[in-house]
Order: structure tokens, then sequence, then C-alpha cells
């Protein structure tokens, strides 16, 4: 088994860029195989999170199709050793001081220290960003402009414009690829700038491993004062947390009267984080808040379009419309899909074609006639509430007309996802903004527990499901 994990990685190499390989795959070690299950050695944990999200589908794809095996599965061994191993053939180095913190620590830290600054005290300050998401590749649309502009100046001017940027989108939208930029940016306008980009999970881990080793004030000192920039990702994890908390709390503080730049991301807004203190989400709305909402259909195909650039993929365009129509939702989603295409494309040693890609993801396709439409969702709210398809669209403010308006608006966020502009526009040419407002106040309301439009909400659902 052990050749056929080598000739898959072979086959890796040519299919990313020579930094992502070296960056993400090279590190890995085989450490055997038992029943169908690879086992593979990687640096550390954060590896194998990594990995599993960007890379796991190939490389199983490529792993069955050199053994010819169906049932293969990957399991993951951490040897710190590997780490050490590797660190002749990296570039020269500044050590950290006996006893020091390093400063998110991770993969990226570790092997590419160009991503970094020098700290106060000689040592490496790694950034520990992700190469691959820059402004200059990020594609801009209307279910994204506002988070895009937003990421953009508060990069331009640090700590002076938008501070804190709280960017909340669902899951694969493209929020970690604008908070990566961020950082980016920063580095390219001030080279020395410190830059620390964590998620909350690792800040809760540094934390909790600071307590138990007695090193709180190196914790504090690093993310307090040696930290012009402090990126997060995933801030909902915090929730719950008293202690983390407690500490993130003073974190932003020190931060923000220094003018330091703070940007957060979470996949839900601010104030619908369940146990999160009430003084941090007040604080997070203190600054800019920018959502991301799912790609509309041009967005989508300019997307797949960018992603096959970048992989260097041949991509008709007719394909790239069929895969942007097929995945509608996730963007990470989208351009996995448009990988394992490929992939199996050069497998099979067929042309990626309309024809190809139909029958690749025949399985996947959403049902067109079980499909639930905006129109579909309008005609329901209509009939439930006994009113005319005029009124649900037109700018009346009677509550008789309002409140279905914004039931059906909110309808179609959860069960489509329809972007704000899209249905702003299938509302009668309503503002981004009133849409937003209108899905916010329903949500509002459900989380109340308001009788009335808790049961509107379920009876129509249930009238859409049996249809």
């Amino acid at each position: 088994m052990q050749e056929h994990w080598q000739s898959a990685l072979t086959d890796m190499r040519g299919r990313l860029s020579e930094e992502n390989f070296e960056t993400w795959l090279a590190p890995i070690a085989w450490g055997g195989s038992e029943g169908g299950k690879l086992r593979l050695r990687i640096p550390n944990k954060f590896y194998a999170d990594w990995i599993r999200t960007h890379y796991l589908d190939l490389i199983l794809e490529l792993v069955r199709h050199k053994s010819g095996l169906r049932d293969i599965d990957v399991t993951w061994e951490v040897d710190e050793r590997l780490a050490q191993e590797r660190k002749p053939a990296d570039k020269p180095r500044e050590s950290t001081p006996p006893g020091a913190l390093r400063p998110a620590s991770g993969p990226s830290a570790a092997l590419r220290p160009s991503s970094g600054t020098l700290g106060p005290h000689g040592q490496r300050f790694p950034a520990n960003l992700n190469p691959k998401y820059r402004f200059e590749n990020y594609v801009v649309g209307p279910s994204n402009q506002l988070a895009h502009a937003a990421s953009s100046a508060a990069a331009s001017s640090p700590g002076a414009r938008y501070n804190p940027l709280f960017i909340y989108g669902g899951v694969g939208l493209g929020k970690t690829h604008l908070v990566n930029a961020i950082g980016h940016r920063v580095l390219e306008d001030r080279p020395n700038a410190r830059i620390l980009y964590v998620s909350a999970e690792r800040f809760t881990n540094e934390f909790i491993a600071a307590l138990q080793n007695h090193k709180m004030d190196e914790f504090r000192d690093l993310y307090r004062n040696q930290c012009d920039v402090l990126l997060m990702d995933d801030i909902q994890f915090l929730a719950g947390r008293d202690q983390t908390m407690e500490e993130f709390f003073h974190t932003f503080n020190a931060l923000y009267h220094s003018d330091k730049q703070i940007v957060v991301s979470s996949d839900v807004y601010p104030q619908q984080m369940k146990e999160m203190e009430e003084r941090l989400v007040s604080r997070f709305q203190w600054g800019m808040v920018a959502d991301i909402q799912a790609p509309e259909l041009d967005t989508r195909v300019a997307i797949v379009k960018k992603k096959a650039e970048q992989e260097r993929i041949d991509l008709p365009d007719d394909v790239a419309h069929f895969l942007a129509e097929t995945v509608q939702s996730n963007v990470r989603e989208l351009e996995g899909t448009l990988l394992r295409l490929a992939v199996k494309s050069e497998l099979l040693k067929q042309p990626l074609d309309l024809a190809f890609a139909r029958e690749a993801l025949r399985g996947s396709q959403p049902r067109r006639e079980s499909m639930t439409s905006v129109d579909d969702i309008q005609r329901a709210v209509c009939e439930y509430f006994n009113i005319r398809m005029t009124d649900l669209k037109s700018h009346r403010r009677h509550r008789s007309v309002a409140q279905p308006r914004m039931i059906a608006m909110y309808l179609c966020r959860q069960r489509l996802n329809t972007s704000y502009s899209e249905l702003g526009d299938r509302f009668g040419g309503k503002d981004h903004t009133t849409v937003m407002s209108a899905v916010r106040k329903i949500e509002s309301r459900i989380l109340g527990q308001d009788a009335e439009v808790l049961a509107s909400v379920q009876a129509i659902a249930h009238r859409l499901d049996r249809s």
C-alpha cells in the first residue's frame, strides 16, 4: 500500500502549486496500513484539520484509483519529530528565547518563516497566514461586496477604520479568505507589522496551556502588547467558555484602546451567538459588522473560473456554468467539486466537457421537480395569509402585508439561502438592508417564542414540504 501512497503523492505534486505541496503534503510521512486504513504521520494536529478540509477528498480519490480498492480511509498519527526533521531544509531562523511562548504555532509558522516579521526581542513572529487567500484572487459580487470593501478599508488603515471588523456568514462562503487577505495586505504595506491569525479554538487551547504552565504573563504580553493586528476565525466557539471569554474581553480592550486592529469572523450575527457574554457582543458591534451571503449565479461562475485558472484546469464555459448551477450555496463545496471533477477527468483520460460533467455529477444534481423556489414560497405565503402576490411585492407597510412579506423573506433565506440582494429584487425592488432587517426581525421573534409567528412559519413550511 505504501507504493500506492507514494504514487498518489507524486500525482498531487503535479496538481498543486509547489508552495502548497511543500507546506501541507510534503511533511506527511508514511505510518503503515491495516485493514484498508492508511496511517499517515503528521507534525501536529493542525495538519490533520487542514488536510481533512482541503485535500482529503483528493488523497482518497488518488489512492483508491492507484490501489483499485474503494473502501479506504485515513487515520492520522501526530509525530512531532517530523517538524524537527524538516528544519535543516528550511531557511535559517532566529530562535525563540528559552521559555518564551511561541506565537500562533502551526505548520504555516514552522514552514514559512517569510510569512511573518521579527518580534521585539529578535524572535520570529509568524503571521500564520494562508498564502492562497489574498484580495487579488477574491471574487467580488453583490453577496460579498460589503464585506470585501470593509476588509480592504480595515487592511489599508488598521486600527483607524472599521475597528473592530466583524465578518459573518455561512460555512464555506469566504470569511477565512477575507480575514487572511487583510493580514497579507497589512504585511505588504507594513512589513514589520506583528500579526496574529488564530482560530478561537487555538486561542482557547493556548490560554489553557498558559494557565497550566504558569505562563499567563507571556500569553498576555503576546496578545496584548506584541500584536498589531489580531485576526480570529470562528469567534462563536468562545461562547460558553467563561474563563476564555473573560481573557478575550480584556485582550480586546487592551488592543482596542491601543488602536490595534481587531478582525473576527463568525457563522452567525453577533446577537445570535448563544452563551456569548453581552459585553463582548456589544463590543463586536462597536465597529463594522459585514455579512457574506451565498453567491449569485454570475459570482459562482466567476469563482469556479478563477479556481480553474489557479489550478491550471482547462475549464470550458458551459462546464463552469453547469457547476455554478449545480452547487449553489457553498464556495468551498463548489471549488472542491471542480477539483474532484478535474482529477476524475485526468484519471479516466476523458475530456472535461459538459457531457462528462453531467455524468460525473449526476447523483449530486438537485431534482428539479422536488426543488422549492422563491416563487413557491411566495405563493404559499399568499395562500396562507389570503393576500395577493402584488401586495406581497408592494411597498405597503400595513401589518397585514408587512408581516407575511417578512415571513416569506425569512423562509427564502432559511430554505434556499437566497442572497439579500436577490430577495430584494424578487420582492419588488427592496433594498438589501430592508430584506436583512426583515429576516432578522422574524429570527428575533422566533427566538423569543412569538406564538403567532412560530405557528405561521411552521404551517407554511408544512405546506411547502407536502407540495
